[in-house]
Parts: C-alpha cells; structure tokens; sequence
C-alpha cells in the first residue's frame, strides 16, 4: 500500500497528483496559519498591547527553532524522494534513520542553548523593557520543548516524501485544533495570560509528535527510522545538508530580519512592534498556503528528477507557477481592501491599527510574484543544486532585506520599516528571472538529449 504512494509521483497525471498532494500540505499550513492568527487574537483579548508584542517578539524564536527541524526535513525529503525515484529503497531507509535521530540530538542542544541566551536573543528581536516580562514567560516554555517542534518538522517532511502528505496534514492539523481549543483555557479561564498561550502550543506539538511517531511505529511507512537503520555517513550529511541548510538559511534570516524590524519599529514605541507583529501574522496567511502547495510540489519534483522524467517535472513547475500566481493575486486583492477590518480585529489601540493597515497593503504589491519565486526556489532544492537554492533562499529574507532594514528607517522614518520587505521582494524577483530561465534551458537540454 505504501509503495503505491511512490508510483503515483512518478505515473499518475500530473495535474491530478500534484493536487492529491498538494491540497493536505494547503490544509494543514492554513490550519498552522489559522492557529497563529487565533494565538494573536486571543491574546489580543488582553487588551494588552505590550502582550501582543511579546507574541510579535517571540514569533521570530520559534521561527528560529524550526528553521532546525526544516533543515533536517527538507534536506530528507528532497533526497528521500530522489532516491525512490531512483529505486534505492534501502538508501531511503538509513536517510529517514539518520536525520531523524540527528534532529532529536540537535533538539536537545537546540534548547539548552536557547534557555541559557534568552534574554540577549529577546532583545536581539525587539523586546524593549515592558514587552520583556511576557516575552520571556511565553518564549521559555515554547523554547523547553523545541525538541519537539524540531523532530515534528523533520518527520513532516519525511512523510511527505513518500507521497503521503494527507498523514503529514492530519497530524498538523490536530496539533493546531487543540492549541485553539486550549488557548482561552490556559489564557483567560485558568488566568495564565500570554503565558497560557505558549502552554497550549507545546500541547497541541505533544499531540503532534505521538500522531507521527505512531505513523513509523505502526508500521505504516515506506521508509524506517529506527536505530537499526541508522547508518551516518559524509554522503548522506552532504545531501541532506547541501539541499536543509538553504532552507534552514531562510529561516534563520526570517527570524533575524523580523527581530531587526521589530527593533527599527521599537524606535517609534510598543504600538509599531505590535503592528508589526499583526502585520505579519496576516500575511502568513497567504504564504503559508503557498508553503502549504509547495509542500506537495517538492517531492513530486525530486522524484521525477531522480526517475529522469524530465517532461513531468516541467510540466509541474508550469503548473505549480500558474496555480499560486492566480492564488497570490487573489490574496493580495482581499488583504488590500480589506486591510482596515482586518487589522482592526486584532487590536483595539488606533495607532496599532493604523500602522497595520498602512503596512499591510505596502505588504501585498508584489505578492502575485511570490509563487513564481518560490517554484523556482523548490525547483532547486528538489534537484539538489544547493549553491542555486541557498541563493534564493537567503535572497527575500537577507540579501536585500537586511540592507534594506539598515537603510530605510533612516532615510523614511516608520515608512521606511514598514517598506522593507517589499523591496526586498522586488530585487529577489529580479534575480529569480535569470536564474529560472537558465534552468529550464538546463531541463530542455536533458530533455533533447534523452529523445535523441
């Protein structure tokens, strides 16, 4: 049964498979994206700004710690999916064994380091003196148990490389469901404040972690990751690493370049960090149903470059590019003319709403060119071209939006931190053309000389 999942990247119509894999990872990343936005809202109840910082603040931490687990996961499932395509079972096996247990050691240090440097990286990110206290009461619990944001990632992305995304989305979503549900609980009933909203987050992972955990223990998968199949080695750290630590890249930057913002907003008071935390929790929304459809595009990719079914993996580049440019464009035309009762949902405070609704729409310009740009940066890591993939990763979230942070703020004052990243995104589309285009030379070159 499980191998079946397999077959169908490399024989079912593309058009049909891609959206059989497609639509869990959609699901379950608008579910997380739900969850973020329903984490925001309840603890935007407090009616506590400083509180709603403190999300904002913390929001890069745990973007930092699963940019762990996403380098471990993406890194597998990128050479996973290649190597069923290629046939290599038993190659599959000690890749799946390997990263996951090097996830669950990296886990442990992740968090003994995290604990002992809280209070530098909360202020690395934007915390100022009255957002600090629930800063850190949030952060330390969700840092205590990043273990298991970091091996629930990893698996994640093992699951989806077998060409079993629906598994991957049950657990998500049932880990998001219940950190709704437990939210106000922890937050306004038994009176833990910002707090409790970190409590019923580590419970939903918990819930998360057994449902993948059963999925190997079962017996259900295609791939094993028990101890017998682990088997390190420099190859195996070389592939998953070349194709994890462009992905892991981007995060770091993603969390390095939303504390940097929210330290340039911190110059314009608590209100501005607060915006900026709305902000970014709303348009989470539409990149992560872009994340979400990349998820089933990856493997899909890897596999049929692995299988040397040139013709199929074009095809789903095209496919995928055309489907979240219509999705990106039709997300960018909600959030613009809807910015003012959007962002007003999250705060009562009129300088939070009136930031927000000024940088959401500067936000959603040039959202209709985020699919193209994130097709191509999966393309890379599907095919394994590290040096191609860390570029673009690294492009959007550092290359042009840390300048850009060092240098508009100054010159345009709170416009300009609220301009930065839709200029990053401007160059990084600039540099994702060429690229992209010198590629599908590449693939209709391969393609030339398998029909000769």
């Amino acid at each position: 049964m499980q191998g079946s999942h397999a077959e169908q990247m490399g024989n079912a119509p593309i058009q049909k498979i891609l959206w059989k894999l497609a639509i869990p990872g959609i699901v379950g990343m608008l579910v997380n994206a739900i969850y973020n936005i329903v984490d925001t809202l309840f603890v935007g109840g407090l009616n506590n700004t400083q509180a709603i910082g403190a999300v904002a603040v913390a929001f890069p931490l745990m973007m930092m710690v699963s940019s762990f687990g996403q380098m471990f996961g993406i890194g597998a499932n990128s050479y996973i999916a290649r190597l069923l395509g290629a046939g290599k079972k038993q190659e599959a096996d000690h890749v799946a064994a390997t990263t996951f247990w090097t996830a669950l050691v990296s886990g442990l240090v992740v968090t003994a380091l995290g604990l002992i440097f809280m209070e530098p990286i909360l202020k690395l990110f934007g915390a100022t003196a009255t957002i600090m206290p629930y800063a850190k009461g949030y952060s330390n619990v969700i840092v205590m148990f990043s273990t298991l944001f970091m091996i629930n990632m990893t698996m994640n992305n093992m699951i989806r490389a077998e060409g079993n995304p629906k598994y991957s989305m049950i657990a998500l979503s049932a880990g998001a469901i219940i950190n709704i549900i437990l939210d106000p609980i922890f937050i306004f009933t038994l009176g833990y404040g910002v707090q409790g909203a970190a409590i019923a987050t580590v419970i939903g992972q918990v819930c998360a972690t057994g449902i993948l955990l059963s999925y190997y223990l079962r017996g259900k998968s295609l791939v094993h990751i028990g101890l017998k199949y682990v088997k390190p080695s420099k190859e195996i750290y070389t592939e998953v690493l070349k194709i994890g630590v462009p992905s892991f890249a981007r995060q770091v930057l993603i969390s390095i370049s939303m504390g940097m913002l929210n330290s340039a907003a911190m110059v314009f008071g608590d209100a501005a960090v607060a915006a900026m935390g709305v902000i970014m929790r709303v348009f989470s929304m539409a990149l992560y149903v872009a994340f979400g459809f990349i998820q089933g595009f990856m493997p899909l990719a890897a596999f049929n470059y692995g299988a040397k079914k040139f013709d199929r993996l074009k095809e789903a580049i095209s496919i995928s590019t055309r489907t979240l440019t219509i999705l990106s464009t039709v997300a960018a035309v909600v959030m613009f003319f809807f910015a003012q009762p959007i962002i007003a949902a999250f705060s009562r405070d009129p300088e939070v709403v009136a930031i927000g609704v000024k940088g959401l729409k500067y936000m959603t310009v040039l959202l209709p060119f985020f699919g193209f740009q994130m097709v191509w940066s999966t393309v890379f890591q599907s095919l394994g071209k590290g040096k191609e993939a860390m570029i673009l990763s690294m492009a959007r979230q550092g290359i042009f939006l840390i300048p850009a942070i060092l240098i508009l703020p100054s010159w345009l004052g709170l416009a300009g931190v609220l301009l930065c990243q839709p200029v990053a995104d401007f160059f990084t589309i600039l540099i994702t053309a060429p690229m992209a285009l010198k590629e599908k030379k590449l693939l209709d070159g391969q393609m030339e000389f398998q029909t000769a």
